[in-house]
């Protein structure tokens, strides 16, 4: 009996993953490219990509502020006279 339930949940999840019907595509799916919806679309993907390069940015200047923190501190912590030729 419990095999029977399984089935049945595995038919039920895969009629709600049948995709809907291709006439509900927005405009730049359906090629019409040229329209406001498109134009919208892509100024959210280059807003979101600005978001993304921004944040990845931050992250790369944080990483480098910390290893010229930590190259100072190491600078700092060396007794005078130790990197001086003999």
């Amino acid at each position: 009996m419990r095999e029977r339930g399984f089935w049945f949940a595995a038919f039920a999840l895969a009629l709600l993953l049948v995709p809907g019907p291709a006439c509900h595509a927005c405009a730049a799916c359906f090629g019409q490219s040229d329209g406001a919806l498109a134009e919208g679309m892509n100024m959210g993907i280059l807003t979101l990509l600005g978001v993304v390069v921004g944040v990845l940015g931050t992250f790369v200047v944080f990483f480098v502020s910390l290893g010229r923190r930590a190259a100072a501190a190491a600078r700092a912590m060396e007794p005078p006279g130790a990197n001086d030729p003999a």
